[in-house]
């Protein structure tokens, strides 16, 4: 079935599910996953000077499931998506995934995006994931809140809290005559 809404961006803290639901959102709507880490992250970590039209050319696209919170193209995806669906998992929740997934990251070498990969040396740092997440979770509450709260174009905005909210939201979409 054809679902009306056709450019998703899924936002929330590392560790909320992003990538996940957006990966299964975009094969069961039929349309292209583009990941934002994907897109910004070029070899050794650096930052691809390209990341921006890179975006800016994949959410031209009449269909589209975006996931990511970079600001430097923020207001660009926000504009062009007919839905936001921001992932609120409990702290804890979105703690332990990063936990989880890291370690299978570091113990099974996984290669990310451009040949890059987690690495031990990298976990005690501030930027790391784990950490970040941990010091962000409030702050993106608190943003995502307000941005919801305020913003006045007519789009679907939803506010997932659990998995069974959003395996809930995700069949409403799929099975949406």
């Amino acid at each position: 079935m054809v679902s009306p809404v056709r450019r998703v961006l899924v936002v929330g803290v590392s560790g909320s599910g992003k990538s996940t639901l957006a990966r299964r959102l975009a094969a069961a709507l039929a349309v292209p996953h583009v990941e934002l880490d994907a897109l910004h992250h070029g070899p050794g970590w650096v930052p691809r000077p390209a990341f921006a039209a890179d975006v800016d050319a994949a959410t031209s696209a009449p269909a589209w499931v975006v996931d990511g919170n970079y600001s430097a193209v923020q207001d660009l995806v926000w504009s062009r998506a007919d839905a936001v669906v921001w992932l609120d998992p409990p702290r804890w929740l979105a703690e332990w995934r990063l936990i989880r997934r890291t370690a299978a990251r570091l113990l099974l070498r996984r290669d990310l995006w451009n040949g890059n990969r987690e690495r031990w040396r990298d976990v005690p740092r501030a930027d790391h994931p784990i950490r970040w997440s941990w010091r962000k979770h409030a702050v993106y509450r608190a943003r995502y809140a307000e941005r919801f709260a305020t913003e006045t174009r007519e789009r679907v905005r939803v506010r997932l809290r659990s998995r069974s909210e959003v395996e809930a939201w995700f069949a409403s979409v799929v099975d949406t005559p």
